[in-house]
């Protein structure tokens, strides 16, 4: 299987490459270098992936620039301003100054606050960012969004910011939790949802072996989930149109994050209901195929288990939804897809119709999806 290493991605701000290979890694001071000399370089991580990558990393570092190590937590909850506040004063503790270079080195989490650390820091240093997770790999580290939440809805402080360089390396996923990996590949399936029918047959294909971490099928997903995100976001980089395509099951999956502050689903968790959501949403809007309802379910559903559906009112799940960013003039914007391979926003959905996928849509498919898909291998 030919892999394509380099994909490039178009911003105003300059435009940059992500660098997807195997073992990337260990080498990731070479590739680094070819950006310049920089008075310092300054990791920003969280111990337990530092643990995990931090040798490695080092290795051939300090012939970019003089090396400092920034660590926190990096959980959802701490994915908000006080943590912003704390890493850009230890970057002041530490001398950063305009000519320095952030290294996110992490998940989701990691990337959006040091992302936003990096925009805001003396009006913005550069930053490369690493990602360690499916959803950071394939998503969050690809296309410039920084950002934390509030506790009245996700990601609504925050900047358009590119990174000048984003290195992917397949092989740190092999000693990712099973839990955060296979909740990490709803948003995989999401770009075929999105935009190629073609990668959605080859996930339903490939699913069992994906789950495996086999090498070459998983680092194919890898690489065309991001030429896919590379795509659209070149094409619409401020989010003002193709790019909210991306949210595709997000504005359910906010809603469910938000309302439980946090605690109770990982992002990829979230994202796989609001997924399954968003289907059965087309079908009653836009009148996707029963078929392709089915097929996105039972294809989320082989992931894995899921938290359970919180025991929170549709009532205030569609109010949460309301603090969505795609909210606009009042209306809640669903991304919905009118076929497998297709999708783009709404803005004139019924309310009703949304707040009866929220009462029943949980129900309907914990009942009927798992004899309702007949993809090409459910094994």
């Amino acid at each position: 299987m030919k892999i394509n290493q380099l994909i490039r991605v178009r911003a105003s701000a300059g435009n940059y490459t992500v660098v997807c290979q195997r073992g990337l890694l260990s080498r990731s001071a070479g590739e680094i270098r070819k950006l310049g000399k920089f008075s310092s370089v300054h990791i920003v991580t969280s111990p337990k992936v530092w643990r995990a990558a931090g040798t490695a990393l080092k290795r051939g570092m300090k012939e970019v620039g003089k090396v400092h190590v920034h660590l926190f937590a990096d959980g959802e909850t701490a994915k908000n301003l006080r943590t912003v506040e704390a890493v850009a004063r230890t970057l002041a503790r530490a001398g950063a100054d305009r000519h320095s270079l952030l290294i996110a080195l992490g998940g989701g989490v990691v990337g959006d606050v040091a992302g936003f650390v990096a925009a805001s820091y003396l009006r913005g240093v550069a930053l490369v960012q690493i990602p360690t997770t499916v959803v950071a790999q394939v998503d969050s580290a690809v296309g410039g969004k920084t950002g934390v939440n509030l506790p009245e809805g996700k990601n609504l402080v925050g900047a358009f910011y590119p990174p000048r360089l984003v290195l992917v390396d397949p092989e740190v996923l092999k000693s990712l939790p099973d839990r955060e990996f296979r909740g990490g590949l709803a948003e995989v399936i999401k770009y075929g949802v999105i935009d190629d029918a073609r990668f959605f047959s080859f996930l339903e294909e490939h699913i069992n072996e994906i789950l495996d971490r086999r090498p070459e099928p998983l680092e194919h997903v890898i690489r065309r989930s991001i030429e896919i995100k590379a795509k659209v976001v070149s094409a619409d980089e401020r989010e003002s149109g193709l790019r909210e395509s991306l949210n595709y099951g997000h504005t359910f999956a906010h809603a469910l994050e938000s309302t439980t502050r946090y605690r109770r689903f990982q992002h990829g968790e979230a994202v796989a209901w609001g997924m399954m959501c968003a289907a059965l949403l087309g079908h009653e809007v836009i009148e996707t195929p029963a078929d392709d309802v089915a097929r996105i379910i039972a294809l989320v559903r082989q992931i894995g288990p899921l938290p359970a559906w919180p025991a929170v009112s549709a009532a205030k799940l569609f109010e949460a939804m309301n603090a969505d960013k795609k909210t606009k003039f009042g209306n809640v914007r669903f991304v919905l897809s009118e076929r497998i391979g297709r999708a783009r926003s709404y803005d004139s959905v019924s309310p009703r119709k949304a707040l009866s996928v929220l009462r029943f849509g949980p129900q309907f498919i914990l009942r009927g999806a798992s004899t309702a898909g007949r993809g090409k291998n459910h094994g």
